[in-house]
């Protein structure tokens, strides 16, 4: 009887073990999944007005096919590269939008009036 009790004991133990290592596991892939997703999407800030013409050739392609009829009321650039643009849309709205050296988008803000 001793050792029934003793061998049960021992199998919920060692189950409670492997749940909260899943657990620490799943945990830990959700902080790099967060961190990476982080990484991409905030643009660091400290951004440095330039002219729109400075702008890669990337961006002003991304900014036609995404936002056709748009025109860079501002442009910004920091030092990793990442630009930071005012635009005004075909319907009169200013956004905010974000992107890369190579044109892709990092964020998109809906200005407020």
């Amino acid at each position: 009887m001793k050792k029934l009790f003793f061998a049960t004991a021992i199998a919920i133990g060692s189950l409670t073990a492997v749940n909260a290592q899943s657990t620490a596991i799943a945990q830990a892939d959700n902080a790099e999944v967060k961190q990476s997703v982080e990484a991409k999407q905030a643009p660091v800030q400290d951004f440095k007005e330039i002219k729109a013409s400075e702008l890669p050739k990337a961006i002003v392609a991304s900014l036609d096919k995404d936002f056709k009829g748009a025109t860079v009321a501002k442009a910004y650039k920091n030092a990793k590269n990442q630009y930071k643009l005012v635009i005004s849309t075909a319907d009169g709205q200013k956004k905010t939008v974000y992107a890369n050296s190579e044109g892709q988008w990092l964020e998109t803000k809906k200005k407020m009036k």
